[in-house]
């Protein structure tokens, strides 16, 4: 059984920055920790994990460095942050989805590997078994397996009469969450449109001229690289074609009318964890595969409004219906 942890999201911390500072002098003995993720440095889960690091004690510049490097949905740029990371002799490299474990596992079968966001890592083939993953690589996951039947429900909840939904996947990266999230479609009565996106170069104008010609009623994003560089315009597309959208738990800022799913910013915490523990001498290969499961569910009533969807699931999960958005945190399966 993977070792499961309730994690909290706390509300101070630090951002991530490069150790290139003009003039800074450290010590040739402070560890330096490589960060390789396929999203921007923007989203909240790279906050989280500096917060993290904060308070197990590490101070950037004077105790720590940190090399990050973002390939804002470009996954072709990973492989070059990971021979950087060797290059720059890095003690560690924390990395963002199993495409990136992949490119710096390529890189390196020496400098340990801590990971988060891969939905198996054994399925995937980045590690042997969940329990002792063996070699240079172990991490702490936010995937949930009930989620995606979750999401589809609440989506049913909200959207009366819902009879078809367009969920937008990643091309570049392996298809479990696109078939998970298909298979969780059809179990709710639903017919799935599953479109896998092209990374940054997508043309969103066509996909959505795609999701009205297959008459969808409401957008589902996937927490994949490539719906961040368009989580935008997907939401501005799917609101004035009066379309419903849900994005992961964590994506609330991009604007979507709904945010429902595990935590990101929580799986980052615990990654800082693992972090900590191996720089203080433990053996990646020795320490089990985490999944942290903390739930969040934002809905945006200003936008709920406009459409004139059902607020009963917000009401249901105790989010207040006067506030221009509502946030909540309902109980998880495993809680119930």
């Amino acid at each position: 059984m993977i070792t499961r942890r309730q994690t909290l999201i706390l509300a101070s911390g630090i951002g991530l920055c490069s150790s290139r500072v003009a003039g800074q002098q450290v010590s040739a003995k402070v560890p330096r920790i490589g960060v390789i993720s396929t999203t921007a440095s923007t989203y909240p889960g790279y906050a989280a994990f500096g917060r993290a690091l904060k308070q197990l004690g590490y101070v950037e510049g004077q105790n720590v460095l940190i090399e990050a490097r973002f390939a804002a949905g470009q996954l072709d740029r990973l492989s070059g942050f990971a021979a950087e990371m060797v290059a720059l002799q890095v003690d560690l490299i924390a990395v963002v989805g199993a495409v990136t474990v992949q490119a710096a596992r390529q890189a390196t079968t020496t400098i340990p590997i801590v990971f988060t966001v891969v939905l198996d890592p054994v399925e995937d083939g980045l590690v042997l078994d969940a329990q002792r993953p063996g070699g240079n690589v172990t991490g702490a996951t936010n995937f949930d397996p009930a989620q995606p039947r979750a999401q589809m429900r609440l989506l049913k909840q909200i959207v009366p009469g819902l009879a078809r939904v367009a969920i937008l996947g990643d091309a570049g990266v392996p298809n479990i969450l696109d078939r998970a999230n298909w298979k969780a479609a059809e179990a709710e009565g639903l017919r799935p449109q599953s479109i896998r996106l092209q990374g940054a170069a997508e043309d969103i104008d066509a996909v959505f001229a795609s999701i009205r010609d297959e008459h969808a009623g409401a957008v589902l994003a996937l927490e994949v690289p490539a719906v961040g560089p368009h989580a935008k315009r997907i939401i501005a597309l799917a609101t004035a074609a009066r379309l419903p959208t849900m994005f992961p738990g964590d994506s609330f800022f991009y604007g979507p009318m709904l945010s429902y799913g595990s935590s990101l910013s929580a799986a980052m915490m615990r990654m800082a964890s693992l972090v900590d523990r191996i720089l203080k001498g433990a053996r990646p290969g020795d320490l089990p595969i985490e999944v942290v499961t903390e739930h969040k569910l934002s809905i945006d009533l200003r936008i709920a409004r406009e459409l004139h969807v059902q607020l009963a699931a917000a009401h249901e999960s105790g989010c207040g219906p006067s506030r221009t958005s509502a946030s909540c945190r309902p109980t998880s399966a495993a809680e119930r």
